[in-house]
């Protein structure tokens, strides 16, 4: 590599575009680590995590990927823009964008599982953009994996989708990311996945340099306290110079803006750079107004590309301040103009999220792609010092020819034989309707159409039918007419009547009345559900009076109790079990469910 190449990582002698597109869980992220290690862009001298791109303490907690993130590396002096998305349905309409910066797919593909829904979903679009797939066979260690019979299953989902006999002649990779091998043969491991990156270098075509006036398309946005919104995309056209005069081609109209500061992805960062190169991805700072879809172009003679769609959001919740008693115990920022502030920065870098002010002042309507969007949102408010309360998730109608029509969803849920019938059964009591049924192995594949409300709380339910074995994935599939009314929860809440220290004593003497969330000697007020009822309407309990002490009857005996453990909720299903006229009230260390105080008249 001459020296001018070793100075300046983004004048290499060529570019690769690859994003990685997996389902949850395929080892996307593990493997795009192992590739940042071979390349050696990691200083050894650094103490790394398990995982580099899993930065959010929320992702490495749940395992998932939720922001898209940027990495390159250098391999044979061709620089590999590598594009790390998200597989969880939720965040689906970001890969989306995400792949029209790629010139090719990485699709990772679990050994065992096999091609999923959401890597369906992907895989069309990168099909539909033309993007020529590279096939990783992960997990080949794990026991009774079926690799070769998974190569033929992930050619039939292409050729299902169309995939022209181009894209049908893929290269198929096999190995183990978390061992860190890759091979042409899953039979013969090898040290490292030098295999693999040189089949990037082979398969992947060059991004190319197009000459002429540039033309780059906002894809993604970052923010930065000290510079505000960063614009990321990709430039297709000509070449851009900081500190230099541009046209944003917006869906409103042509603004002039100034392309303050350059940055190249460069190994797990950003590098400052005074140029950049058409194939190249870049990020952009010192501009205002600008969206995703919107095109980055030249000051003289715009020219606008064709805008990017972005994922209409199918539900929405209610976020109000704190009110409860407890109120300020846990949390920093309990004010409506903390959590306006917070929904407002949430919202420069949120892009499926909308905001929507109610007629008081306190109250927001903030609208998503389903409960994990939601739930990611909250717990990163709670992990940053907010007090909240969240009513009941809601999903989102529309008017169509005069119409009330409703999101539908696509629910694939693989259960053990035994146990289909009764997931089956609860699917169709929400309007679920079947189309798919076939065995996999010792399970049973079933395939639903479903309301997306009735989606809300129907994970447990399955859950507990199936003994906690069934497998639920579902991804947005469009809207049609309103389906009609769903059955809600069928339990009631066993509310507290006293504020105080749960007793013992009156726990385990009330515990016919159903399951509680509490434990002897927790802090609750009155308001507070403590517990999910056995019948179907509410109760008022009094858990603080304890028992009347005399001679005959000492303190000590409570010792004898046999008190059934609290059933502990995540947020994602305290979402699912509230009720309309209930808050889930979230705090940094507690999530608890209140009835929602009725106003006070002024007449006493």
């Amino acid at each position: 590599m001459n020296d001018l190449c070793a100075r300046k990582p983004h004048l290499m002698s060529g570019i690769r575009n690859v994003a990685i597109i997996a389902h949850v869980d395929h080892g996307k992220t593990t493997l795009v680590d192992k590739i940042i290690h071979q390349c050696n862009v990691v200083d050894e001298r650094k103490e790394t995590g398990e995982l580099i791109l899993d930065n959010n303490d929320l992702e490495r907690e749940r395992g998932i990927t939720i922001l898209a993130k940027n990495v390159s590396a250098t391999w044979k002096d061709v620089k590999i823009n590598l594009i790390d998305t998200p597989g969880h349905a939720d965040f689906g309409g970001e890969v989306e964008r995400v792949l029209k910066m790629a010139d090719a797919v990485l699709l990772v593909v679990d050994a065992f599982e096999g091609p999923m829904p959401q890597t369906r979903f992907v895989l069309s679009k990168a099909i539909e953009l033309g993007l020529k797939p590279i096939v990783v066979i992960n997990k080949v260690d794990k026991e009774n994996c079926t690799p070769d019979l998974v190569q033929e299953q992930v050619f039939d989902l292409m050729f299902n989708l169309d995939a022209t006999e181009e894209q049908l002649d893929f290269p198929t990779v096999y190995g183990s990311a978390k061992n860190g091998w890759m091979a042409e043969d899953w039979q013969q491991h090898t040290t490292d996945v030098t295999y693999l990156l040189d089949v990037i270098l082979d398969q992947v075509p060059e991004a190319p340099y197009v000459e002429g006036t540039p033309q780059l398309q906002i894809t993604s946005l970052d923010y930065s306290k000290y510079t505000g919104r960063i614009a990321i995309g990709r430039l297709y056209r000509g070449d851009l110079h900081a500190n230099k005069d541009y046209t944003l081609c917006t869906a409103e109209g042509h603004q002039k803006v100034r392309a303050k500061e350059l940055y190249v992805f460069s190994g797990l960062g950003k590098e400052k750079v005074d140029h950049v190169r058409s194939g190249d991805l870049c990020a952009i700072t010192g501009m205002d107004g600008f969206e995703i879809g919107d095109t980055v172009a030249d000051l003289e003679t715009p020219e606008a590309m064709e805008r990017i769609a972005v994922d209409e959001p199918t539900m929405s919740l209610l976020f109000t301040i704190n009110t409860s008693p407890f109120l300020g115990k846990d949390g920093d920022f309990l004010t409506s103009r903390h959590i306006r502030e917070r929904l407002d920065a949430e919202l420069q870098k949120n892009l499926a999220l909308r905001v929507e002010a109610t007629d008081s002042e306190d109250k927001w309507n903030v609208y998503g792609r389903g409960i994990l969007h939601l739930s990611v949102l909250i717990e990163t408010m709670r992990r940053e010092g907010y007090e909240l309360q969240i009513g009941k998730p809601q999903v989102l109608f529309k008017e169509v020819d005069g119409a009330t029509h409703e999101p539908f969803e696509h629910l694939v849920i693989d259960v053990p034989e035994a146990t289909a019938g009764k997931a089956t059964e609860l699917v169709m009591a929400r309007k679920g309707m079947l189309h798919v049924m076939e065995a996999k192995g010792d399970l049973q594949h079933l395939e639903f159409r479903i309301p997306s409300r009735g989606l809300i709380g129907l994970r447990n339910q399955v859950l507990t039918a199936t003994a906690g074995e069934a497998v639920m994935t579902h991804r947005f599939d469009g809207y049609e007419p309103y389906a009609g009314d769903l059955a809600t929860r069928s339990s009631g809440s066993l509310v507290s009547m006293e504020t105080g220290q749960a007793r013992a004593y009156e726990i385990d003497r009330l515990q016919d009345r159903g399951t509680f969330f509490i434990d002897p000697g927790e802090d609750i007020y009155a308001g507070q559900v403590v517990g999910e009822s056995a019948r179907d309407i509410d109760m008022e309990l009094n858990l603080i009076k304890g028992k009347k002490l005399t001679n005959m009857r000492a303190s000590g005996a409570d010792k004898g109790l046999r008190i059934a453990p609290a059933k502990k909720l995540s947020l994602e299903e305290l979402m699912e079990f509230i009720n309309d006229d209930e808050y889930l009230e979230a705090t940094p260390k507690n999530l608890r469910v209140r009835k929602i105080p009725k106003p006070k008249s002024p007449f006493g």
